[in-house]
């Protein structure tokens, strides 16, 4: 993110110098007016010194618009900015909860030597930025924040996988939920859209099982 805060940095230093010029303008424009305010009319040039100044003060003032309207702009510019990176803190705060979560729950294991302890972490890291990786890609907008307790229903719902030559077809079990269940069909949805394909070129697709098909009849379909 160095990039996007050098990015917000030097918009920020963009719109001190705008504000600054304007500010600056402005009083060209005043000093301006004063000097025809204060010309002499009886003076045997008093219009055109008159005219000179006016037009110096509309050029000002056609630039100083130009100048204005690009202070919103800017300044949207910047908050864009600021929320692209308190959400990437956001991420980065979720992802040190999801391993301290891992942490907390897994499972008793006998160490024999530190290496493997550098492995277990390594899978962690890979497992969290995984699973974020997954939910920024594929799943609703509503889960953008969401943590690995309410994202681990969806990875360890069990299914059925059928395979072919060209493609490789994930079918889930439902929920008993509702709302998780239109969330998994949007996920779904989501996931063939992108049409992802494994390394071998087959192409992976997600479904959910009709809930009128009984679990014995999956059963079956499962070991056949």
């Amino acid at each position: 993110m160095s990039s996007a805060q050098a990015k917000h940095q030097e918009a920020v230093k963009r719109q001190e110098k705008l504000l600054e010029r304007i500010e600056r303008y402005e009083q060209q424009y005043d000093l301006l007016s004063t000097q025809q305010y204060n010309l002499d009319k009886n003076i045997i040039n008093y219009d055109k010194q008159y005219n000179k100044i006016q037009k110096k003060k509309d050029t000002l003032s056609i630039q100083q618009e130009k100048r204005k309207i690009r202070v919103p702009k800017l300044s949207q510019y910047i908050i864009d900015l600021q929320e692209k990176f308190q959400r990437h803190e956001q991420k980065q705060r979720d992802l040190v909860q999801s391993l301290d979560h891992l942490e907390k729950h897994e499972r008793t294991m006998y160490e024999l030597d530190n290496r493997k302890d550098q492995v277990m972490t390594v899978f962690k890291v890979a497992l969290a930025n995984l699973a974020m990786w997954t939910r920024d890609q594929y799943f609703p907008d509503t889960y953008a924040t969401a943590t690995w307790d309410r994202l681990a229903p969806f990875f360890r719902l069990p299914g059925i996988i059928r395979s072919n030559r060209q493609t490789v077809d994930v079918e889930l079990r439902p929920f008993n939920d509702r709302q998780y269940n239109r969330d998994l069909h949007l996920l779904c949805q989501r996931v063939n859209q992108k049409q992802p394909h494994l390394p071998d070129g087959r192409l992976l697709t997600f479904s959910v099982a009709s809930r009128s098909r009984p679990i014995l009849d999956l059963q079956q379909r499962r070991i056949a």
